[in-house]
């Protein structure tokens, strides 16, 4: 079988006998300059000026929400739109903490909230931020949406934790809002085992995220940073000033092994994007091309796409579940991601009055008649032979 993904990491044996020599001989494995280093070279790669590393994607979405709470810019009760089509922990922080999760529907041919999308939405709910998902890694017209959100006061936010890689007008997805955030689970594009990050250019959301990470500690804190807090709150023991709570946070800190392996995976991520971006266009310019069996996908307005796995939306879902026939045994298959939040049980029992797009939504159609197989930087070209030769024969 085609798995989703064949290794832990890219050029895993490399990586497993430096990971050995780096555990042997450390002196802490908990959080340290390892993963100070990673946030210092993920920063140059995604042209932020911070990164704050933590233990997973999902983290990540949790903190940078907490974060804008404890900063007063978001506050319990607030509208935030999210994209209907996303991961569970997209939308779930957003309930957790306090707010109205709405979601907002995207469009058939880049499974992405666009800026139609976006003030369809508006009309009839004043949201305070959009929390967007660059799905797959794909987007649609992003620039316009940063503009809407600009003149009303929108707090942007990008989940980008499937489209690490993908440029739109010359920029990388994930620099286009506030801050964004990163996956770095072995699914992923780039490999951690579990990890994940935030990314701005804001220093006081970094501070607060660096805080959020920590129990709502200073330790992680610059100097600098440390003694404000400190004046500002009147800590002036040493003593006490290491088991000071300044604000609500979590245990989100990543390990010395994490950051270690960002590291050494990083230095191949160049490669890693370039392979998946060679078996994305090779095998979508086949398979979006049967356009009677399958809705196109349109990425041509992006200069570069990457993502982890291939989506395919059938044209209804009688092709769809004879599709998933085809493939049992011969491609691993999953739905787009986590599909319609709106019909997951978690947003009904508490966000049923927000469940107002109903059925035949974009996101309806996608969650119904969609799947999606890997797209990994291992495949042979035997493999992407036999996945265009399945997708592409008519399976009724």
């Amino acid at each position: 079988m085609i798995k989703l993904i064949k290794s832990t990491f890219y050029e895993e044996d490399k990586t497993k006998q430096a990971l050995t020599k780096f555990i042997t001989k450390a002196k802490i494995l908990s959080f340290g300059p390892e993963c100070i280093k990673f946030e210092e070279n993920f920063s140059q790669y995604q042209k932020r000026k911070f990164t704050v590393f933590v233990n997973s994607g999902s983290s990540a979405n949790l903190a940078i929400i907490q974060a804008l709470l404890n900063l007063g810019r978001l506050k319990r009760g607030d509208l935030v739109g999210f994209s209907a089509l996303t991961w569970s922990t997209n939308a779930m922080p957003l309930i957790e903490l306090g707010l109205n999760a709405v979601p907002i529907d995207v469009e058939l041919d880049t499974l992405n909230v666009s800026s139609n999308k976006l003030l369809e939405a508006l009309k009839q709910y004043p949201i305070k931020a959009l929390f967007i998902t660059n799905l797959l890694g794909f987007c649609d017209d992003l620039e316009v949406i940063k503009d809407i959100c600009k003149k009303r006061n929108i707090l942007l936010i990008e989940d980008n934790c499937e489209a690490l890689g993908s440029k739109y007008k010359n920029k990388l997805l994930g620099n286009f809002g506030l801050a964004s955030t990163f996956s770095f689970y072995v699914g992923h594009h780039m490999s951690t085992i579990e990890g994940g990050a935030i990314c701005t250019d804001d220093e006081e959301l970094a501070t607060m995220l660096k805080l959020v990470r920590a129990h709502g500690w200073d330790r992680n804190l610059s100097l600098s940073n440390q003694k404000a807090i400190r004046d500002k709150y009147q800590v002036n023991s040493t003593f006490y000033s290491r088991y000071t709570f300044y604000d609500l946070g979590y245990n989100f800190r990543p390990t010395e092994i994490n950051g270690f392996i960002g590291n050494v995976q990083i230095t191949y991520l160049d490669a890693i994007l370039e392979k998946r971006n060679k078996n994305f266009v090779e095998v979508s310019d086949r398979i979006y091309k049967k356009t009677d069996l399958y809705i196109p996908i349109r990425y041509s307005h992006m200069d570069f796409h990457s993502n982890f796995a291939v989506p395919v939306i059938c044209v209804s879902p009688k092709v769809r579940d004879e599709l998933v026939k085809r493939c049992e045994g011969i491609v691993e298959i999953r739905p787009i991601v986590g599909g319609d939040m709106t019909q997951q049980p978690f947003f009904n029992k508490y966000m049923q009055k927000y469940t107002h797009m109903g059925k035949q939504s974009n996101a309806d159609i996608i969650h119904k008649q969609g799947l999606y197989f890997g797209n990994n930087p291992e495949l042979t070209r035997k493999e992407i032979v036999s996945i265009i030769k399945l997708f592409c024969t008519d399976p009724l």
